[in-house]
């Protein structure tokens, strides 16, 4: 072999190993910050089906550095799943949901919703600014509810990944144009869900309007803490920081008062099973057919505060929920009926609870009751949070 020769085949070796040193420092470098990717947690997104026009929508799931995850959809901005461990470590969904866009689609319990324009009830379907009435859909009896025919649960909205320093989210925008479902002014929404490193989904809303409107948004999320599908929500122990409630009348709008619940079965000032008292004879039990009631929450003005806790004793899984809202609507799955949600499960009644972080129902035509007017300039803001924890088969609530 020539000189000449053995001079090329050493050069071409040593760039081959020039190439593998490149490729080893590039994966030193890339492992690291894989490693790093893993422990702030990630954002994920697959398809989720169509709607019936066809409009693909998408699934997003956010996983934190602890493993808990949380699932997304931008159809509705609905909360699909919520896996939190249980006093062993094991995970859970504890949200109820379906597999596809299609339940979504043809919900009518507006499960794990972003609700809007306006959450709750109106009576009448109609109220007044300035001088000038508004007439909304009549979509529950003689009422108005979530937002009508078409609420914020049933369009598509803008996605976009987001990344914070305490964990990673997913933005939600939707632009709801003036007459929209009655409502005046063109109202800007954007919704951000964050899955903290901590286990806690933050939920942050915020709202701007060109003309003055109502507004009251909330997460309609529906909880078993034992599991979705596993059962009863009756031996969940529950707490609400309200030392008064509002009264309803037989379509489920409130009366005007705020009365004391001390001495009536809606007393969750001390920790207290749901099922305790839920079939008491009385009569704010029989209009609601169980728990469907606003409680006036203890807070004082918008600041951040525990509003509530669950408690599920088979699992030691515990739910708190904080807000900035003036009151929350415990409502016991009254109405649930044999609903088929995720991997085929069905859904019978009382077998989710929902505790709904907003304003008091019927307030655009209740002067007495926190207003609920945004006015051009001025910005709505609302930020509910769904902390778990969980508790030892020793510990009380």
């Amino acid at each position: 072999m020539t000189r000449k020769r053995e001079q090329r085949i050493g050069w071409k070796n040593f760039g081959g190993l020039l190439l593998a040193l490149a490729a080893l420092c590039a994966f030193a470098l890339a492992a690291p910050a894989a490693a790093a990717q893993a422990r702030r947690g990630r954002v994920e997104r697959r398809p989720f089906g169509k709607l019936a026009d066809g409009t693909a929508v998408d699934l997003y799931t956010l996983t934190n550095r602890r493993g808990v995850e949380a699932q997304i959809t931008n159809y509705g901005g609905a909360l699909v799943a919520l896996k939190a461990p249980d006093r062993r470590g094991r995970m859970a969904d504890v949200v109820l949901g379906y597999d596809d866009a299609a339940g979504y689609e043809a919900d009518a319990s507006y499960f794990g919703a972003l609700v809007g324009r306006y959450a709750n009830r109106i009576a009448g379907g109609r109220f007044s600014l300035a001088g000038r009435e508004y007439r909304l859909a009549l979509n529950n009896g003689p009422n108005h509810l979530h937002g009508g025919l078409r609420g914020f649960n049933k369009v598509v909205w803008r996605a976009r990944e987001l990344r914070r320093r305490d964990g990673v989210g997913l933005e939600l925008s939707y632009l709801s144009r003036d007459g929209e479902e009655g409502y005046p002014g063109n109202l800007s929404v954007r919704v951000n869900y964050v899955l903290t490193d901590a286990g806690a989904l933050r939920i942050e809303f915020a709202a701007t309007t060109d003309q003055t409107t109502v507004v009251n948004l909330t997460n309609h999320a529906y909880f078993n803490l034992a599991g979705a599908g596993s059962g009863s929500i009756l031996g969940h122990v529950l707490r609400i920081d309200a030392d008064r409630f509002t009264p309803i009348d037989e379509t489920s709008i409130p009366l005007g008062e705020l009365r004391p619940v001390r001495g009536t079965p809606f007393d969750f000032r001390r920790a207290t099973p749901i099922g305790l008292r839920i079939e008491q004879p009385d009569e704010q039990l029989r209009v609601g057919r169980g728990y469907d009631h606003n409680y006036v929450l203890n807070k004082r003005g918008a600041r951040l505060a525990l509003a509530a806790e669950a408690y599920e004793p088979a699992s030691g899984r515990v739910l708190e929920v904080w807000t900035t809202e003036p009151g929350v609507q415990l409502y016991t799955g009254n109405y649930l009926d044999g609903v088929r949600g995720k991997a085929g499960q069905l859904y019978g009644r009382r077998e989710g609870f929902c505790l709904e972080a907003e304003h008091f129902p019927d307030s655009p035509n209740r002067p007495a009751f926190p207003s609920t007017v945004l006015r051009p300039g001025a910005r709505f803001r609302q930020t509910t949070i769904y902390k778990f924890a969980v508790r030892g088969a020793e510990e009380k609530p």
